[in-house]
C-alpha cells in the first residue's frame, strides 16, 4: 500500500487548524499539527514532511520567520503560506524567502487542493530528477571518462544509451580527442563486456597486411605465411572490433569490409571456407567522411553501414571546463609513475593551460603534463615546465616564480581545480551565471551552491 503523503499544518487558530486536519485527512493526506512557528521548525527537524501548510501571522514566531528556518534546514520541502491579511508586499516577501505559494483566508478549498497537488508533483519531479542525475553520474563513473562540460555530458548521455545495444558506431573527431576511450567505454558497458575488445589501426598497415590482419590467412597464402593465422574478426568473435582511422582503408578493402558488415561472415586470405563472425563494429576517423565520399576516397554505402550512430568527440578547446580535471588526473598519474613529489600547478601555469588552444587535444595535454612532471625543478609546475606557446598577452615563463603556491594536488586539490574552472567559465561567460552553468553542464542552482562553497559570492 502506498504511504500517505505527510503534511504539517501550522496555525495558532485551533479551530482553523482542526478544520484543515479534517479536510486534508479526507483527501488522503496524513496530518500533523503545530500551533506556532517555533513548534513547526522543531517538528521539521524531528520528522520528514512532504509539505508544510502554515499561517503567516502567529503570536510567538511568525510564518515568515519559521519559513526562513525551515528552508535553511531543508530547502527541498515545499511550504504554502496562508494569511487573512493579504498584501502584495507580504506575498513578495514570502516568495523571496522560498515559499512555494501564498493563499488568502478564507481559503478556497478547490484552490488549496490544486496547489497542494502541484507542490507534491513538484517535489516528486525534483526527487526523480535527483535520482536520475545520480544514476547517470554513477553510470558515467563506470565509463571511466573524465569530463563534466556540457559537451561531454551530452556525449556521455548518448554513450550510456547506446552501449547496451548492438548498433554499429562511428566515432568522429580530431586526433587526440579520445575516440578509442569512448569505444572502450561502449564495449565495457555492453552485453559483450565479457568478450574480447580488439583494436586495429587501419592507417598503420598496407592493404595486403590489413586484409591479413582483419580476415586472417591460410598457410602458404603468401611468402612468409608458414602457418594459418586467425584475423581480428575471429579474435573479436563474441565481442567488439574497433577499427581506428577507418578512412585510411583503400577502396578495395572498403568493399571487403562492407561485405562483412552485410553478411557477418569472412574468408581467410588464401582460403575458401566461409566463417561466420559475431562482432560489433565501432569505427573511428579524424576525417570528414562526407567530404571523402565527395572526393571519391570513401564509399557512401560503407559510410551508411558504419554511421548507424555517430558520436562526435568535441575538441579540447570546446570543453575548456574539463582541462583542470584532466590536468590534475595526468599530474597525479605521472608524478606516481616517475616517483616525484609534485604539489600542483602554479596559478599562471593553470591559466596557461586554460588559455592554450590544444591543437593536439587531450593527448597533447597529457604529453605536456608528463613533460612538465619529468622536467619540474620545484614542487610546482610552472609555465616554463609545460613548454606551451601561449597566446599574445599570456604570462611569460620569466614572469613566474617556480616557488609560487599554486593548485595543490594533495588533499583538496580537486576542489581548487574546480574552483578555477568555475571562475574561468564565469569569466568566459561575461559573468552570466546561467550561461556559465550551461557551459559547465550543471544547473544554475548547483552553480550557486558551488560559488558559496568556494566563497565566490
Amino acid at each position: 500500500m502506498k504511504k500517505s503523503e505527510h503534511i504539517l499544518v501550522v496555525d495558532d487558530d485551533r479551530a482553523h487548524r482542526t478544520m484543515l486536519k479534517t479536510l486534508l485527512g479526507g483527501w488522503g493526506y496524513a496530518v500533523t499539527e503545530a500551533d506556532d512557528g517555533a513548534a513547526a521548525v522543531a517538528a521539521v527537524r524531528e520528522e520528514p514532511f512532504d509539505l508544510v501548510l502554515m499561517d503567516i501571522r502567529m503570536i510567538n514566531v511568525s510564518g515568515i520567520e519559521a519559513l526562513t528556518e525551515i528552508k535553511a534546514f531543508n530547502p527541498a520541502i515545499p511550504v504554502i503560506l496562508m494569511t487573512a491579511y493579504a498584501s502584495v508586499e507580504t506575498a513578495v516577501e514570502a516568495l523571496k524567502k522560498g515559499a512555494y505559494d501564498y493563499l488568502t483566508k478564507p481559503l478556497d478549498f478547490d484552490e488549496l487542493r490544486l496547489t497542494i497537488r502541484r507542490a507534491m508533483e513538484h517535489l516528486r519531479l525534483a526527487e526523480e530528477n535527483r535520482l536520475l542525475r545520480e544514476n547517470i553520474e554513477g553510470r558515467y563513473d563506470r565509463l571511466n571518462i573524465l569530463g563534466r562540460s556540457a559537451a561531454m555530458t551530452r556525449l556521455l548521455e548518448t554513450v550510456v544509451q547506446i552501449a547496451p545495444t548492438e548498433a554499429t558506431v562511428l566515432v568522429t573527431g580530431d586526433s587526440g580527442t579520445g575516440k578509442e576511450l569512448i569505444a572502450g567505454a561502449i564495449h565495457h558497458n555492453s552485453s559483450r563486456k565479457n568478450g574480447p575488445f580488439v583494436k586495429i589501426n587501419c592507417a598503420a598497415l598496407t592493404e595486403s597486411l590489413l586484409e591479413s590482419e582483419l580476415f586472417g590467412h591460410e598457410k602458404g597464402a603468401f611468402t612468409g605465411a608458414d602457418r594459418r593465422k586467425e584475423g581480428k574478426f575471429r579474435q573479436a568473435d563474441g565481442g567488439t572490433l574497433f577499427l581506428d582511422e577507418v578512412s585510411e582503408m583503400s577502396l578495395g578493402m572498403q568493399v571487403k569490409l562492407l561485405r562483412v558488415l552485410q553478411e557477418r561472415e569472412i574468408t581467410r586470405v588464401g582460403g575458401s571456407d566461409v566463417l561466420k563472425v559475431d562482432v560489433r563494429i565501432i569505427a573511428a576517423t579524424n576525417k570528414d567522411l562526407r567530404q571523402e565520399i565527395g572526393q571519391g576516397r570513401f564509399r557512401d554505402d560503407l559510410y551508411y553501414r558504419l554511421n548507424v550512430v555517430n558520436l562526435a568527440m568535441p575538441p579540447l578547446r570546446e570543453r575548456r571546463e574539463d582541462i583542470p580535471l584532466l590536468a590534475q588526473h595526468f599530474l597525479v598519474q605521472f608524478a606516481e609513475k616517475n616517483r616525484k613529489s609534485i604539489k600542483g600547478f602554479t596559478p599562471r601555469a593553470m591559466d596557461g593551460l586554460l588559455r592554450y588552444d590544444w591543437p593536439g587535444n587531450v593527448r597533447e595535454l597529457m604529453n605536456a603534463v608528463e613533460r612538465g612532471v619529468v622536467l619540474a625543478r620545484s614542487e610546482w609546475l610552472g609555465v616554463e615546465d609545460l613548454a606551451l606557446t601561449l597566446p599574445d598577452g599570456a604570462p611569460s615563463a620569466s614572469a613566474e616564480s617556480p616557488e609560487e603556491p599554486g593548485l595543490a594536488v594533495e588533499g583538496t586539490s580537486l576542489d581548487e581545480l574546480e574552483r578555477v574552472a568555475i571562475l574561468k567559465t564565469l569569466e568566459g561567460a561575461g559573468g552570466n551565471k546561467s550561461e556559465a552553468a550551461r557551459r559547465l553542464g550543471i544547473t544554475r542552482r548547483t552553480l550557486h551552491k558551488k560559488l558559496k562553497q568556494y566563497g565566490l559570492m
